[in-house]
């Protein structure tokens, strides 16, 4: 069964912040991870660690699409621990002098014999956390 993550939120901020906010890895540092290696342009790879409870993974990520101010894809995986792939999109679409943000990330069953710690349930509430607090508070403040 395929079961994507899609947590659509708007943010009261003009899309150019937002996309600024999901691009620029100084901003990203912020309000999300910090990427040292990260660039929005395409086939670029960058790698990062995130904290998921007391554990930390290692991600390593490839630019599979952008489109200014309007989408960025990229792939995931956690090379230490399989090699198996997911697909992280952003969308970005202006609603007056909001944005909606759309994050898409497919390919979770990919990772379901890694056990309950990359559960479905753990990545929608993670996403639903950093659309909806992490995002929104940087971009709106």
């Amino acid at each position: 069964m395929h079961n994507n993550v899609i947590i659509q939120h708007k943010v009261n901020a003009p899309l150019e912040k937002v996309w600024e906010a999901i691009t620029n890895k100084e901003a990203l540092k912020e309000w999300y991870q910090d990427i040292p290696d990260f660039s929005p342009k395409m086939h670029t790879e960058f790698s990062f660690y995130s904290h998921n409870g007391s554990n930390e993974h290692h991600l390593h990520c490839e630019v599979l699409e952008v489109i200014p101010h309007e989408k960025l894809k990229y792939s995931l995986t956690y090379p230490e621990i399989t090699k198996e792939k997911t697909l992280l999109k952003w969308e970005l679409a202006k609603e007056g002098d909001a944005t909606i943000v759309t994050l898409t990330h497919k390919g979770l069953e990919n990772l379901e014999h890694l056990g309950n710690e990359f559960s479905f349930e753990k990545f929608e509430n993670k996403w639903q956390k950093v659309l909806g607090n992490d995002l929104k508070e940087y971009v709106e403040g």
